[in-house]
């Protein structure tokens, strides 16, 4: 990857906000990190298929991860160290975001649906081409909740890289009161993660073959989370 790539897995300068904002981004993120860290180390993860997170990557070089925003919490976690790209927002919980992504390892594209999404989209199908995968939390950042956005598809189409949907359920959990509902597992739990075979999208793909993606990627995303749900329920 080139010198140029390698900035989006770097700290970024936080021009624009104030003394006291830079402060709290800081401080957010660097928390944030090591909440999860600490509650995710006593976790017992189980990837339920043939294969192991290491074989996945190998397998597909540069797949694009896909998950629901409630899952970001393990998320995070699960699939830090791999130099996965992921989309935050232009806004100053994207930065707060950010920060914490950067310290497990992720890169970070700033964008979204409403701002910035097309050189976003630029961007993250270069980093993929380079080798990067990516990691899309498919309903953020704002929702609606577990509904799909088709920002992974437009990535698979202009990337040719393959989508893979996964799915995490912890047997024990905290629920926030947050849009999302994001879960935190409650330590010491088992957390069942599941994965989807892989979905392509051709280069050539028109808007109708768009939308029948986004159904097939809802679908897949519906399954392995009722699957992740059934293995979590079962002592």
């Amino acid at each position: 990857m080139t010198n140029r790539a390698d900035n989006v897995y770097k700290f970024q300068p936080l021009t624009g906000y104030t003394f006291k904002q830079r402060f709290m981004i800081r401080l957010v993120g660097l928390l944030s990190y090591i909440v999860i860290s600490a509650i995710c180390k006593t976790l017992r993860w189980e990837l339920q298929g043939p294969d192991t997170l290491d074989e996945i990557f190998d397998e597909y070089k540069s797949p694009i991860m896909c998950g629901w925003h409630d899952r970001l919490f393990v998320g995070a976690y699960y699939l830090r160290n791999r130099r996965l790209v992921i989309l935050t927002s232009q806004s100053l919980d994207g930065e707060y975001a950010a920060r914490c992504a950067n310290r497990f390892g992720f890169g970070v594209v700033r964008g979204s649906s409403t701002r910035g999404g097309t050189a976003a989209l630029v961007e993250m199908t270069r980093l993929a081409k380079d080798g990067a995968p990516t990691f899309f939390l498919i309903d953020g950042p704002r929702g609606p909740r577990r509904k799909v956005k088709p920002g992974a598809i437009m990535l698979a189409k202009t990337s040719g890289c393959p989508i893979i949907a996964g799915a995490m359920q912890p047997t024990r959990c905290w629920t926030m009161r947050s849009w999302d509902r994001m879960e935190i597992p409650k330590p010491f739990s088992r957390m069942v993660v599941v994965r989807s075979p892989p979905i392509y999208v051709s280069p050539d793909a028109d808007a109708n073959e768009i939308q029948n993606k986004c159904r097939e990627l809802q679908n897949a995303l519906d399954d392995v989370v009722r699957k992740a749900n059934e293995m979590a329920a079962i002592k």
